[in-house]
């Protein structure tokens, strides 16, 4: 073990871990992350109330068309006579 510690296998790597995360890298990466996690919170909660305000409306009177043509439909066929077989 004594030779590890010469060649700085030993505990080197704690030592350069521990400056790193001190480093303003490191304090840009987090400061990064936690913008990046703002953004996609703020952008789920945006596409959340897009949904709700405009798409399911939309949907939900696309179907009530939808039915009303199928029931014109059904009238039509019940009204019209058919025509004659040959």
């Amino acid at each position: 073990m004594a030779s590890l510690s010469k060649r700085g296998g030993g505990g080197g790597a704690e030592g350069i871990l521990a400056s790193f995360s001190r480093s303003s890298v490191a304090a840009y990466g987090r400061e990064a992350a936690t913008m990046g996690k703002k953004l996609l919170r703020s952008t789920g909660k945006a596409a959340w109330i897009a949904g709700t305000t405009f798409v399911v409306p939309l949907i939900i009177e696309m179907d009530r068309e939808q039915q009303l043509n199928d029931i014109e439909l059904q009238q039509q066929a019940l009204l019209d006579p058919a025509p004659p077989a040959k």
